[in-house]
C-alpha cells in the first residue's frame, strides 16, 4: 500500500471516533445500515465475480484479447458495448469487473464502451423507463447512451495510445 492509503484510513479512522464521541447511537445505526447494505450486495457481488471468474477460467487471454481485446478495434468496441447494454449490475460490481476483463486481456478502449453502456444503458430496464419517462424519451435515451460509449470509447483510445 502506499502512503496516500494510509492517510485515506487514517481520515477516515479519526472522523469514526470523532463520530462515535458526538453520538454513539447514530454511529451505530449507521454501521448497522451499512453491515445490512454490505450484506445485501455481496450475493451480487460474489456472483459476478465467480461468473467473470468463470469466463476468465474457460477462456484465456487470446480468446479475450480477440474479442475484446485492444487488437479487436471497433467490432470488440461493439461487442463489449452491446454486452454493457444488456447487463444489468451495479457499478460497484462493475468496476472490479473490468479490473478482472483488463487483467485478463480486454482493452481499455472496449472496457470503456462497456462500462459506459453497463451505467447509462438500460435494455434490461427499457420497460420501466417507458412506464416513467415515455417510450420516445426512453428510447431517444438509451441510443445517444449507446453512441456516446462509442465516444467514450474513442477518447481512451486516444488518451492509451490505442488509436
Amino acid at each position: 500500500m502506499d502512503i496516500s492509503n494510509y492517510i485515506l484510513y487514517g481520515v477516515t479512522l479519526a472522523l469514526v471516533i470523532v463520530s462515535l464521541i458526538k453520538s454513539r447511537e447514530k454511529t451505530k445505526m449507521v454501521f448497522k445500515k451499512a453491515w445490512k447494505a454490505f450484506e445485501n450486495m455481496l450475493p451480487q457481488f460474489l456472483g459476478v465475480i465467480i461468473l467473470v471468474g468463470l469466463v476468465l477460467a474457460f477462456l484465456d487471454p487470446q480468446t479475450i484479447s480477440r474479442l475484446i481485446g485492444q487488437s479487436s478495434g471497433w467490432l470488440g468496441v461493439t461487442v463489449a458495448a452491446v454486452i454493457g447494454a444488456v447487463t444489468l449490475i451495479p457499478g460497484i460490481i462493475a468496476f472490479p469487473t473490468a479490473a478482472l476483463l483488463i487483467a485478463g486481456g480486454a482493452g481499455y478502449m472496449q472496457i470503456g464502451a462497456f462500462i459506459s453502456t453497463l451505467m447509462m444503458v438500460g435494455v434490461v430496464t427499457l420497460p420501466i423507463e417507458f412506464k416513467f419517462f415515455g417510450k420516445k424519451f426512453a428510447i431517444i435515451r438509451n441510443v445517444l447512451a449507446f453512441a456516446f460509449a462509442f465516444a467514450v470509447a474513442f477518447v481512451i483510445g486516444k488518451v492509451m495510445g490505442e488509436i
